[in-house]
C-alpha cells in the first residue's frame, strides 16, 4: 500500500500465489498514466502460467486519491477472473489504493 499510494501514475500489480496461497512472486505487470492503465488479461494469464501460480491477488492505485472502483475497474476485474478461471486459477482479491484508503473487492462482495 505504501509503495502504490504516492505514485503519480497508475500501476497494476499481481501477486502470484501457490496452491497454499503463499506468494511466489509479486510484480508490476502494467504501468499507465495519471488516470489509467491498459490491462491485458492474456498477458496476466501468460505470466501466471510461467510462474505456475494457482491464485492471484490484484492491486492497482488511483493517483487521484480516491479508492472507489470505476466501471472500468469492475469490468477488468471480471475479465481477469473469467480468463484466469479458464486455466483453473482464482482471483482472491483486487485492491485499489487511493492515498491512505484501500478498497477490497473481496470485502465488498464483488468477486
Amino acid at each position: 500500500m505504501l509503495e502504490l499510494a504516492l505514485l503519480e501514475h497508475e500501476v497494476f500489480y499481481c501477486l502470484f500465489l501457490d496452491n497454499q496461497h503463499r506468494v511466489l512472486k509479486a510484480e508490476c505487470c502494467f504501468q499507465g498514466t495519471i488516470d489509467g492503465a491498459n490491462i491485458y488479461p492474456r498477458e496476466v494469464v501468460k505470466r501466471a502460467l510461467q510462474i505456475n501460480a494457482k491464485a492471484l491477488i490484484l492491486a492497482h492505485n488511483h493517483p487521484s486519491g480516491l479508492a472507489e472502483p470505476s466501471e472500468a475497474d469492475r469490468a477488468i476485474t471480471r475479465r481477469l477472473i473469467d480468463a484466469l478461471g479458464l486455466v483453473d486459477m482464482r482471483v482472491l482479491d483486487h485492491f485499489i489504493i487511493g492515498g491512505a484508503e484501500c478498497f477490497s473487492f473481496a470485502e465488498q462482495g464483488l468477486l
